[in-house]
């Protein structure tokens, strides 16, 4: 009964405000950002409520053996007073929780831990509840205006464009047979088996990999995967270490050092797609040199998104560094799903494959708790100068993130919409975009200095969707990167 009431208020056209509860509140602390409420609503609140609901049934209410509204009030009160106390402690939680809400600046970030079935509606006295609640930690905001920032900077060569053309290119590839060696950024399809020691983790069959120089499972990472394949035929075997995660909660396999023995089955070159004027109207460009305009185009966008990153994790060192406060374990876990989810906002806006940020994914997840703290504490301090400045999110900045999405992956904006919605990730898209405005609002008051972009040496990682430690757990909430999860073939 209490629950309908929580979950279907009733409403009228013109509802009656009831009058306000006189309700005692005590706020302790019970660890990193938990607060522990209890509640203690008035005895008389609770005797005038109750005698109300009463008086309002008396007129109405069907009772064999009596006209209605003719029988006995203590026997209406008998028969009826389980069922409206229930529906009474339902409005009267609900009025005392928003009550709570209004009196008290809480600032949760999760839902109250309050079961309405455990709370017990006292025939005489005061009405008491008691709940958890996580809450934004409380800090004072460090200056925020006139930060001194380094940009990176770089003007993109001919080489750069045809590097970036080629792996564009590569998403429309074919693959053909071969007896020569295998090489980087070949396709191997290899059994593959996972032992720490003689004690066999996991076992794949095969497996189609594209020989990059790392390969990510879902918990580990196998660093020189590329160096220890290249120049593997079929029907050679060959082993790369694999460091598991530090996530893993079993702590004789966290971190840990196993080995992945390969045998090669066959090798595939990677055969690039002629740029006939058939291809390149698919392309939605008229000739080669608007592809190259194309790509360049892309090169610049992540280059705003190289830019935007050293610029927020500049802005956030100093703003964020002084946040001592803890966060607890359970909320980073939480957490980590919806951290990830808003990276894969920020890559499909500057215009990464999906591959590219499935493969980023996989690096990232090794790291999620860690990163997650770090994300957290971004967001809070974001969150806060937001409040102070007024920032907020409006459905015109929805619109204009989901067509610049669009634009970068060859998509309508329907199209892009619907797969944000399908993949629930439409509070990751409203967080980012926030996040965004008000570091460009932190930006826009900061002083610059161009620096060379510093180009780190390929990363190029293949991923799998498989669990190297043979656990069924996950190291971070599944998530969705809208594409089939099977490695691609080129």
């Amino acid at each position: 009964m209490a629950s309908e009431v929580l979950d279907n208020p009733t409403t009228t056209d013109e509802p009656e405000k009831p009058k306000p509860l006189s309700q005692e509140v005590t706020i302790n602390d019970a660890g990193p950002c938990l607060k522990h409420v209890k509640v203690v609503v008035a005895a008389n609140d609770i005797s005038d409520r109750v005698q109300g609901k009463f008086k309002e049934m008396m007129p109405e209410v069907q009772t064999p053996g009596f006209r209605p509204g003719k029988a006995p009030r203590k026997l209406i009160e008998k028969q009826f007073y389980k069922d409206v106390t229930e529906q009474l402690k339902g409005e009267l939680l609900l009025q005392s929780l928003e009550q709570l809400a209004d009196d008290y600046k809480l600032n949760p970030i999760s839902q109250p831990q309050i079961d309405p079935y455990k709370v017990d509606m006292p025939k005489d006295g005061a009405l008491t509840y008691e709940f958890d609640v996580e809450v934004a930690p409380e800090f004072e905001l460090p200056n925020y205006k006139g930060l001194k920032i380094k940009r990176p900077t770089k003007t993109f060569s001919d080489a750069d464009i045809k590097d970036a053309e080629t792996k564009f290119l590569r998403r429309f590839a074919s693959t053909l047979e071969t007896e020569d060696p295998a090489a980087m950024d070949d396709i191997i399809v290899a059994d593959v088996i996972v032992k720490d020691g003689e004690n066999q983790l996991s076992k794949f069959d095969d497996l189609q990999l594209r020989v990059d120089p790392q390969l990510a499972f879902k918990d580990g990472i196998a660093a020189e995967f590329g160096k220890n394949i290249v120049g593997a035929k079929a029907g050679d075997v060959r082993t790369a270490q694999i460091s598991l995660s530090n996530a893993l909660t079993d702590d004789t396999l966290r971190g840990k050092k196993v080995m992945g023995t390969f045998t090669i089955k066959n090798v595939n070159k990677v055969i690039m797609p002629e740029l006939t004027e058939a291809f390149l109207r698919e392309l939605d460009v008229e000739d080669e040199a608007g592809l190259k305009e194309k790509i360049k185009e892309a090169l610049e966008r992540q280059l705003q998104y190289e830019q935007r990153q050293s610029a927020r994790s500049q802005v956030l060192e100093i703003l964020a560094g002084s946040a001592t406060w803890d966060l607890p374990q359970d909320l980073l876990r939480r957490q980590a799903s919806k951290t990830l989810n808003r990276r894969v906002m920020e890559m499909r806006s500057a215009g990464f494959s999906e591959q590219e940020i499935r493969n980023q994914l996989a690096l990232l997840q090794q790291d999620a708790m860690a990163s997650t703290g770090r994300g957290l504490k971004e967001y809070f301090v974001l969150q806060k100068i937001s409040e102070v400045e007024d920032i907020d999110v409006e459905d015109s900045d929805i619109n204009e993130e989901i067509e610049t999405m669009a634009e970068a992956s060859d998509e309508s904006p329907r199209k892009v919409r619907a797969r944000i919605d399908r993949e629930n990730m439409m509070e990751a898209l409203m967080t980012q975009v926030l996040e965004r405005k008000t570091l460009d609002f932190v930006l826009s008051t900061a002083e610059y200095e161009d620096v060379p972009l510093d180009v780190k040496p390929s990363a190029s990682v293949a991923s799998i969707e498989g669990s190297a430690s043979g656990s069924s757990e996950e190291v971070v909430p599944p998530m969705e990167t809208g594409e089939d999860k099977t490695e691609e073939k080129a």
